[in-house]
């Protein structure tokens, strides 16, 4: 016997009650079938009920089996093993009360300290405060010149200037871009053996860094990338940003090019639903979803929105060619025509055992919102699917989009989300640290016109972002909250990959901002990295050398030949969407830094950019200041000026030994936890 509605083996269906009552003899639990097998324990197979759960069974049938809804929901409300519909992100966003006055960022997080018994941490100086919100907001160091101004500014609104100026930016789009360009799993090859080039993909990227750095409204945001084609007035700007749907891998030999459809639109589902929903829905391809509230329905209700435009293998790199788009040069998608074919719900996932018809529709789980896809309009050439698809996202009444856009906002200033499993806001993912803050954060973001410079703003303004990484009571408060859930101090982070290069240009000088968009570059890999590789021949050509101080968000991005330097400090895998990255440390990260061939020419250029014509004192200095954005202190002078004098002696031999020894000083500090952190 089973409960699966699908495949009932016995024949039996407990949530349907015609099927039900072949095992149930109402008002006589001792002649039903169904009451039999439970008291004498096998009924459920794996694991029996409990008493109380026997008896309240018992009770159900004697008092006549009276029945409610056929078939019986099994989503709608949340139980010990899985989420329904009452689940705590499926229910409207409701701008809660604060609970004191003040910045509300900091009302709620003072709440639940005062609660705890905690209090928070002082406030960082002005020297950490400035580099943290330059990396958090535009992912590169400040200057040392701008640290001290910013230290030495008297201005009671000098951290307000400071914020406005780097929110305007235009590397602001660079460093926030970067984070949805890894949630969208971008890169511009095929993956597979042959990884081809996708042509034309970096337009992509430049729409979305754009995007952050005008402050594109959400509504747009996601209008633009699941249906751009289908906008009025939106151009070419629109076809460009529905590059979204094609970034996955793909294969034009697939050994089942009937199954691998399939896979395709496993793949546009499954980047759309974390990366705006935040919800695995892809996991509902072959059942009904094991946590959540999802049916095997919903997976073919939303994919029917892509099904219009989906393409057969063969066809250009897994999607519409330059004609169907409308404009050359574009790598974008666009639907066949104003109907589709009819898509299948398929047992088991299984293409050759086609199940009922789904038509497209919403996700059924947000019940605020259960009007079904329409027809298009008389004079629209496509099925606009995706153009519904996407006002469903962007709704205000939609529970889930605001609140994951905003915990991603949060978990880019902060390191973790209020919901730390930023992509599941699932049964299996985590509750929100801060429910309330969330719910408030979301319904700002819905009444600021789903624009995030003014959610940024408020975090950034917070007292609790400008508290200090350390505490007097750290050890007595980590024994009870070390992972800092309660946010009673800074975190302190580690650069990220993408980051952590461009800090090495910056200090030694070679970093290109002038160098904005346009066609990627390829940088420099080392010839080890390639020797695993058939074609090493002719699997990568660098960059002529002017193009390598480019920052990192430019890099060509081929799936089957990343940076090594990169992936050792966790650079995301672009074959699924990846909205948290893994922050690990891990001993072939040292190594790396100290040996790569990159980081020693970092270390040689920031040399030439010091000199040797100045005085001992001065290159040490010089070189805290490119390096760390301060002046040594006494024993740090101290030491710099020893170590340039042995390695002086050791290097003797060399053709510039003074100059040998600033580079290998300056190699010192880039390889130093200081230049590698923020606090």
């Amino acid at each position: 016997m089973c409960a699966s509605d699908l495949e009932p083996k016995g024949g039996l269906d407990l949530s349907r009650q015609k099927s039900a009552l072949k095992a149930i003899v109402a008002g006589k639990p001792a002649d039903s079938e169904l009451w039999k097998r439970v008291a004498a324990g096998e009924m459920p197979p794996k694991k029996p009920l409990q008493d109380p759960e026997k008896a309240l069974l018992k009770e159900w049938i004697d008092s006549g089996a009276r029945w409610g809804t056929d078939p019986i929901a099994p989503f709608a409300v949340t139980t010990a093993s899985r989420a329904g519909r009452d689940w705590w992100s499926l229910k409207p966003v409701a701008r809660p009360a604060q609970p004191m006055p003040g910045n509300p960022v900091d009302a709620f997080v003072r709440e639940k300290l005062a609660e705890a018994g905690m209090k928070p941490a002082p406030p960082a100086d002005r020297r950490t405060l400035i580099r943290r919100v330059y990396f958090d907001l535009i992912g590169l160091p400040p200057s040392y010149e701008s640290v001290e101004a910013f230290a030495g500014d008297p201005r009671p609104d000098a951290y307000e200037r400071l914020v406005a100026s780097l929110l305007a930016s235009p590397h602001h789009g660079e460093r926030w871009g970067r984070y949805w360009l890894a949630a969208a799993r971008y890169a511009e090859t095929c993956g597979y053996e042959r990884d081809q080039v996708k042509p034309d993909v970096w337009k992509y990227r430049d729409w979305v860094i754009n995007a952050f750095n005008s402050d594109m409204p959400f509504v747009r945001f996601v209008a633009e990338q699941l249906a751009g084609d289908e906008l009025p007035g939106a151009g070419v700007r629109g076809v460009i940003a529905t590059g979204f749907i094609r970034l996955g891998t793909c294969n034009d030999e697939p050994n089942d090019p009937r199954e691998y459809q399939y896979d395709r639109l496993e793949d546009m589902v499954g980047a759309t639903t974390p990366a705006f929903l935040a919800m695995t829905v892809r996991c509902a391809r072959c059942h009904d979803h094991k946590f959540d509230p999802i049916s095997q329905e919903d997976y073919y209700r939303i994919g029917g929105a892509f099904w219009a435009g989906h393409v057969q293998p063969g066809s250009p790199l897994g999607g519409p060619d330059a004609k169907a788009l409308g404009y050359p040069n574009v790598f974008g998608w666009t639907d066949k025509g104003r109907s589709a074919p009819p898509l299948h719900l398929l047992r088991k996932g299984d293409p050759a055992r086609p199940g009922q018809v789904v038509k497209p529709g919403p996700h059924s789980a947000v019940t605020s919102q259960a009007t079904p896809h329409a027809a298009p309009p008389a004079d629209a050439r496509t099925t606009t699917r995706r153009l519904q698809l996407a006002n469903w996202i962007s709704d205000p009444r939609n529970p889930l989009s605001a609140r994951v856009w905003v915990n991603r906002v949060w978990q880019g200033h902060f390191g973790a989300g209020l919901v730390r499993t930023t992509d599941n806001f699932g049964f299996t993912g985590e509750k929100p640290t801060h429910p309330g803050l969330l719910d408030w954060l979301a319904a700002e973001f819905v009444h600021n016109g789903g624009r995030t410079k003014p959610i940024h703003r408020l975090i950034l303004m917070s007292e609790t972002y400008r508290l200090a990484s350390s505490h007097p009571l750290h050890e007595r408060y980590s024994g009870t909250d070390a992972s800092n859930r309660l946010l009673w101090r800074a975190e302190r982070r580690r650069l990220d990959a993408e980051s952590l290069r461009d800090s090495l240009l910056a200090a030694s000088g070679t970093l290109r901002l002038d160098k904005v968009g346009g066609p990627s570059f390829s940088p420099v890999i080392p010839a080890d990295a390639l020797e695993g590789l058939s074609t090493k021949s002719r699997a990568w050509k660098p960059s002529p050398p002017e193009e390598q101080g480019r920052r990192s968000v430019y890099i060509f991005a081929k799936r089957g030949l990343l940076p090594p330097l990169l992936t050792t400090f966790d650079l995301p895998d672009t074959t699924l969407p990846n909205c948290r990255r893994d922050v690990t440390t891990v001993p072939t990260q040292a190594l790396a830094l100290l040996n790569n061939p990159f980081a020693h020419e970092q270390s040689a250029a920031l040399a030439g950019r010091i000199g040797t014509r100045v005085e001992a004192k001065a290159r040490v200095e010089a070189a805290w200041r490119m390096a760390l954005g301060r002046n040594p202190s006494t024993n740090e002078l101290s030491a710099g000026l020893k170590h340039l004098e042995t390695q002086a002696k050791l290097l003797a031999a060399a053709g510039d030994p003074a100059r040998e020894a600033l580079a290998s000083l300056c190699h010192v500090l880039l390889n130093t936890n200081e230049f590698i952190h923020v606090d």
